[in-house]
């Protein structure tokens, strides 16, 4: 047993240090890498070709696809960003509506048409439509 065993205390603090900002910016760089692709595949104004031109450029020469992708493209991709963002917040707004307005549930606009249905046909009185109208609309 005379080989030499590296301890931890033998890994030097500046060399833990700089083994912690690679790692970082390793991490960075792949969450740029997907970041772009992801962009090259949401951009509804590039064509096919030139989503496959990008995308073959960003694989092959990632570094330097990547760095000019970002400095042709980069103010679009975050308007499109933004725009993706926001179209996610509408769809979730509608879902919420539609969810919370429950199935069988009409809206006062119809239920005030129905009952001025039923008031013009003879059915109900004009007292029976005023009270109607006030509970649908309070």
């Amino acid at each position: 047993m005379s080989a030499y065993v590296n301890l931890a205390y033998d890994y030097p603090v500046l060399g833990a240090f700089w083994t912690i900002l690679w790692i970082f910016l390793w991490v960075l760089w792949v969450m740029l890498l997907f970041r772009v692709i992801g962009d090259i595949f949401r951009d509804d104004q590039l064509g096919g070709w030139g989503k496959a031109a990008w995308l073959l450029f960003t694989v092959f020469l990632p570094f330097l696809g990547v760095f000019v992708y970002v400095l042709a493209r980069g103010r679009e991709m975050g308007d499109r960003e933004i725009r993706h963002a926001q179209a996610q917040r509408r769809a979730f707004d509608e879902y919420v509506r539609e969810a919370a307005a429950g199935p069988g549930s009409t809206s006062a606009a119809d239920e005030l048409a129905k009952l001025s249905d039923l008031r013009a046909k003879g059915d109900i009185s004009d007292l029976e439509f005023q009270r109607a109208k006030e509970k649908i609309l309070h």
